[in-house]
C-alpha cells in the first residue's frame, strides 16, 4: 500500500478543512403572526403556512 513520503503540514491540512463549518439555519418571518420561523415550514407559534391554518394551536 502506498504511503506518503512527507507529513502533511498543519497549514495544508487546515486549508483543506476550512469549508467544514457549521452554519446557522436560515430564518424567515411568519406572514401571519410575524414571529421568526424556518422557511417552508409551518409556523410553530400560530400554525399557519402560506396564509392557511394547517395546525390548530391550543392556547392555555
Amino acid at each position: 500500500m502506498a504511503t506518503p513520503k512527507r507529513k502533511t503540514s498543519t497549514a495544508r491540512r487546515d486549508k483543506r478543512r476550512t469549508h467544514w463549518k457549521i452554519e446557522m439555519p436560515a430564518l424567515a418571518t411568519c406572514d401571519h403572526c410575524g414571529s421568526v420561523k424556518r422557511p417552508h415550514r409551518v409556523c410553530p407559534v400560530c400554525g399557519y403556512y402560506n396564509g392557511v391554518e394547517v395546525v390548530h394551536i391550543q392556547e392555555d
